[in-house]
């Protein structure tokens, strides 16, 4: 069954995008009664059949509706600094949305390699990997924020930092996280500055290593997401 994305399935009907409606009629070949899925990015899952299917209106009628917890019993949240390859950020966001997140954050670092984001490229990214992973809960994607306006707002239970100083650092994979909030920070390539380490440590962010070797910014956003699923 074919999947799309509607923020709001309140209604007995939706009006798909002409964007969509194209790609439901003239792609996929849909016409009138065929069924298909709908999600929300909210844990609404509906099962909806076409009633018009015009190439630039397509119009869907919502049969039945069900509501699905995220199946976590933490909430995570990854802060990281975008890399100057974007394909490597959408990468990140895309496996990380597949194996399960709550909220991304992009920080404005010190050794920050890109200053802009295109959160509604970021977005869709995020919505394409939730509908191929099956997923109804979209992760919620944050526009760039300084690393000292975030660190001093973060309110979660559990504050980590991920940086390559030198210093006394627990290891991520020993930390659990079952029923609490985890924010984890990731920083550029260049790595944290030690004011911006100092920083977090003064806003009682915890220091961890992610393991014995070191790891692009990238691949330890993704690292950092598949440990916290793997201690709960």
């Amino acid at each position: 069954m074919h999947c799309f994305y509607e923020p709001d399935l309140s209604g007995e009907s939706i009006l798909l995008s002409e964007e969509e409606s194209k790609h439901a009629v003239r792609v996929l070949r849909l016409s009138g009664g065929d069924k298909v899925e709908l999600l929300d990015g909210k844990g609404t899952r509906a099962v909806a059949e076409v009633s018009d299917d015009h190439p630039k209106r397509c119009v869907l009628r919502i049969i039945s509706r069900s509501n699905e917890p995220s199946g976590r019993n933490f909430r995570l949240h990854i802060a990281v600094a975008p890399t100057k390859n974007m394909d490597r950020i959408e990468w990140f966001v895309e496996k990380a949305t597949e194996i399960g997140i709550d909220e991304i954050t992009f920080l404005e670092c010190e050794h920050s390699e890109r200053d802009t984001i295109k959160i509604d490229r970021i977005e869709k990214v995020a919505i394409s990997a939730m509908k191929q992973s099956q997923q109804s809960h979209l992760p919620k994607i944050n526009a760039l924020t300084t690393f000292s306006a975030f660190v001093a707002n973060c309110e979660a239970e559990v504050k980590l930092i991920a940086h390559c100083v030198d210093t006394e650092r627990k290891a991520l994979r020993d930390l659990g996280f079952q029923n609490k909030s985890v924010v984890i920070l990731i920083g550029p390539e260049g790595d944290f500055s030690q004011e911006e380490i100092t920083k977090a440590l003064d806003s009682y962010f915890v220091p961890v290593v992610m393991g014995s070797t070191r790891l692009r910014t990238e691949t330890a956003a993704l690292y950092a997401v598949n440990t916290v699923h793997v201690k709960t």
